[in-house]
């Protein structure tokens, strides 16, 4: 195994998911890696984001913008192509800009949702 930068952003992805979830993400990531060997749907894209978090606790209430930006961030950290993650400067940028609106209730945002299907690297 090579290390380098996009393997330091993938294991920066999988410590992130680790501290939402509450858990060690191994079945997401398995899902994730599966599902790019096939053309089969995801079986994560179901899958509400309230539901993934740590159950320990409370749901963000006044934070919500900025916790669907860390999953996402974090799944963009995951993607299975090495050459699609997002570099740390990028994820840097990303976690420092303002807050964006949600587009839709937290309550209803699913894993499928927040994963980018695009490769902005490629």
């Amino acid at each position: 195994m090579e290390v380098n930068e996009k393997l330091d952003v993938y294991s920066f992805g999988v410590l992130t998911l680790e501290v939402v979830m509450g858990r060690h993400p191994r079945d997401l990531i398995a899902s994730l890696a599966s599902s790019s060997l096939d053309s089969s749907p995801r079986s994560s894209h179901g899958i509400l984001l309230k539901d993934g978090l740590d159950k320990r606790l409370p749901l963000p209430r006044s934070q919500e913008e900025e916790v669907v930006l860390v999953v996402k961030l974090a799944l963009a950290c995951l993607h299975p192509s090495p050459r699609c993650r997002p570099t740390m400067e990028q994820v840097s940028v990303a976690l420092s800009k303002q807050k964006s609106h949600l587009q839709n209730p937290f309550l209803t945002i699913t894993l499928g949702q927040l994963l980018d299907e695009n490769c902005l690297n490629a």
